[in-house]
Order: C-alpha cells, then structure tokens, then sequence
C-alpha cells in the first residue's frame, strides 16, 4: 500500500473512531457529564475512573466523549455553512463574469483581510455565548477558501466542450452550473471541507478555553482545557487527556483531506 494511503486510512481510523464515542457515549460510559460526586474530587485515573473525575467530582472520560459530540456538531453544522454560501458565490461569480465577477472577488477580499478567528471574537463578543451562535459565525467568517476554489475550477471547466455544447443546446443557467459543472468541480472543495472541519474544531475549543464558547456545565474540550489549567499542578490529567482528544481529531481530518486530495486530484496520482 502505498504510504500517502496509509496516511489517509489512519486518518480515516482516527476519525471514525472519535465518532463512535461520540455516538455511542451514553453506553461507554455509565457516568452523565454534569453528575457531581463530592466524594471523588480529582480523583486520579483508576477502575471506576478510567480517566479521572475534574474539581467537581465529574467523570473526565463521559465529559470527553460527550464533549466529542459537540466539537463533531460545531465542525460538521458550520462547514456546511460555509460551504453552501461559498458554492453558491462562486458558481455565481465564476460562471456570469464581469461586474458580478468583481463584485464578489471584492468583497472577498476584503474578508480576507481580517484574520478569521480575531474576526469570531469580535462577532462572539455581541452575541450570547452559545452552541448555535459558533456554528453559524465561524460558518459565515469561513466560506472564503471554498468560494475561491469553486471560481478558480469553473473558469477552467466553463471553456470545455461540453459547456459550449451545453449552452448551445439553450439549457438553463441553473441546469448547466449544477448538472454540468459543479459535479465536475468538487473535487477541491470536499477536500477543502475535510481540512475546514479540522479548523472549526480548533476554533470552537480556543473560544471554548477564553470562556466565551460553549459554557458551564455542558462539555467541551476546550472549557476542559480551562479546568485543567488551573488544576495542572495537581491534576495532571485534566488538561492531558482534553489535548490529546483535540490532537488526535484534528490530525485525523487533516490525514484524511490530505488523502483526498491525492485520492481526487489526477494530478497528483502516479
């Protein structure tokens, strides 16, 4: 097998993995993520605690499976965000040209100027810190790349053949754009959207570690992380086993985009 395959089936492992605790979390664990036990507080890892309980007595192994789900929910809900309103600008843009054209590759530019997650702060900072509202501004200060890639395979498709052929015929724009060209040319952008969830996953956590992420009770890995740093001295695992979760997820996905990528772009196959 060659070893870019390896690379994207470990990736594929690491990802299928983390959803399974996600999803089947209610039975790997008999512990609910906000039950406080007085009696076992920063109790180090053991048999009844496979990964220790935080300074309330909460079991670390159900608030990080849990916590999985939320990081999953946020990367998945808002790449389809970004993807929807960057597939339908540039499909816009590429295929009409002109003013339209420049309109949109203005205003994405000026987007790009801002650094994205100093740009989620600012939003986040008028909003009520919620799940709902991360999803839909890091999907709405995120569709950029994928707006860009969409243009840039749609200008090189709309010249071909079938196209002109297309157009010839009197089809519909609509027809045309997302029966012709868009399967033609998603290729780039499923893997742009594979390396995107792995972005929104480290953004939700570090707005999750400042505190104006997912808050107090309900789980997330980087409102863990909170908790573990200020108890490292102590309780090592709290900030440990949060930083490993985030690694392992976020290297999965890049593993996996980056094997499709290799997988999907002929350029690069041998």
């Amino acid at each position: 097998m060659p070893k870019k395959n390896k690379f994207m089936y470990i990736g594929l492992t690491l990802v299928l993995c983390m959803a399974f605790g996600a999803l089947f979390a209610p039975i790997l664990t008999p512990y609910s993520p906000t039950e406080l036990d007085l009696n076992n507080i920063l109790s180090a890892p053991s048999v009844l605690h496979p990964l220790g309980t935080d300074q309330l007595g909460r079991d670390v192994l159900s608030r990080l499976l849990y916590g999985a789900r939320v990081s999953l929910l946020v990367g998945f809900i808002a790449v389809g965000i970004s993807a929807a309103i960057g597939i339908f600008l540039g499909a816009v843009s590429a295929f009409y040209g002109g003013r339209v054209d420049q309109f949109i590759m203005r205003f994405l530019d000026v987007m790009l100027c801002f650094p994205s997650f100093f740009l989620i702060l600012a939003v986040i900072a008028f909003l009520e810190p919620s799940l709902v509202n991360i999803m839909v501004v890091i999907g709405l200060t995120s569709w950029m790349g994928i707006t860009r890639l969409l243009r840039a395979e749609f200008l090189k498709l709309k010249e071909q053949d079938f196209i002109l052929a297309a157009k010839a015929q009197g089809l519909k724009d609509s027809t045309i754009i997302w029966r012709y060209l868009l399967p033609n040319a998603m290729a780039p952008v499923l893997v742009n959207m594979t390396l995107s969830v792995a972005a929104a996953i480290l953004i939700e956590s570090g707005l999750s570690f400042l505190g104006i992420g997912v808050q107090a009770p309900n789980p997330s890995w980087g409102n863990m992380l909170t908790d573990g740093k200020e108890n490292i001295e102590i309780a090592w695992w709290l900030a440990l086993y949060p930083g490993l979760a985030i690694l392992i997820t976020v290297l999965g996905y890049n593993l996996l985009g980056e094997g499709l990528r290799d997988k999907l772009d002929p350029r690069l196959r041998k």
